[in-house]
């Protein structure tokens, strides 16, 4: 009787083991139950890696920057006519409730969501991590790592069991840029512009150039060298660049214009500028979805194809 006890217990505790996972990440290691069912995303690129995975259903709070109190309704959710044509359209938000900024996250309304995991984008010097972990098991993952988004996402795979998913989708993004850099090269696009930069113009005036991550890594994988290199001091992944730098770029650089979202947005006023002005001969603008994450596989698959496109009609 007692040996039939103790293999019940053992098996109990073996099941209850096997119901849950390790996860190694950039704040931390976190013990996750498997196959998570309620979710919150702290930002952008969170939500892009659930979205990718088709799991917007189990989604329970949504955080983003982009949000104002005017695109909520009165019991917090996002206005179907703010999710509609956005990136935020391509998963179902319906059951979502509206937890904040990323960086000031509303940690009363998380907690009264009851999540079984939170995902968040961080960086040095990001905060609430121990509160919010306190509230659910809490994973963050930094921009500047190498292989960002893709170990992310065969992170949170492992997670819900779809990793052969994740690596469909990673083959996929390699697979539509290799297509891409074999219609430039037969378009002789390399011939004139070689080498490419990825410009962020900021309001303000604050220009960004990005080195890490935010496009420039789909420009690579296009078959474009770097037009300038410069050290990621900004997040990891970008640098500020003068005017002076702008403007001394080779004649063999294409400037690939990659505007912020939202009030961030500052590409008309950079355009109108003395160097907009001189540079946009050889400059094409690539706007990104509204309330886009800055990367990951579906933005990369639509980066691609629309970059390549946008690219072959300036060469026209």
């Amino acid at each position: 009787m007692k040996r039939t006890a103790l293999l019940s217990s053992l098996l109990l505790c073996s099941s209850a083991l096997a119901q849950t996972l390790t996860l190694k990440h950039d704040e931390g290691t976190t013990q996750i139950k498997a196959d998570a069912r309620r979710l919150v995303v702290l930002d952008e690129e969170a939500l892009g890696w659930i979205y990718a995975l088709g799991l917007s259903d189990r989604i329970v709070g949504i955080g983003s920057s982009m949000i104002a109190p005017t695109d909520l309704t009165a019991d917090g959710h996002l206005k179907p006519e703010r999710i509609r044509g956005t990136f935020l359209a391509r998963g179902n938000l319906s059951g979502a409730r509206f937890v904040g900024n990323w960086i000031q996250p509303n940690l009363e309304t998380i907690l009264s969501l009851k999540p079984d995991l939170i995902v968040r984008l961080t960086w040095n010097g990001n905060g609430n991590y121990d509160k919010l972990s306190r509230i659910a098991p809490t994973v963050g993952y930094r921009e500047d790592r190498a292989g960002y988004w893709k170990s992310n996402l065969r992170d949170l795979a492992r997670v819900f069991g779809r990793q052969e998913q994740a690596e469909k989708l990673i083959k996929q993004v390699a697979d539509t840029n290799r297509a891409g850099a074999r219609t430039l090269q037969a378009a002789g696009v390399f011939r004139k512009y070689p080498k490419a930069v990825v410009v962020s113009p900021f309001q303000g005036g604050t220009n960004y150039l990005y080195t890490k991550t935010r496009l420039i890594e789909d420009v690579r994988a296009l078959g474009f060298k770097d037009g300038l290199k410069a050290s990621a001091s900004t997040l990891g992944v970008a640098s500020v660049i003068s005017d002076e730098a702008l403007l001394g770029l080779g004649k063999d650089t294409l400037v690939i214009v990659f505007p912020p979202g939202g009030q961030y947005n500052g590409a008309d006023a950079f355009l109108q500028s003395p160097v907009g002005q001189r540079l946009k001969d050889r400059a094409v603008v690539y706007s990104p979805e509204a309330i886009s994450p800055w990367s990951g596989p579906l933005v990369s698959l639509r980066d691609s194809a629309a970059l390549t496109k946008l690219i072959l009609e300036k060469m026209k």
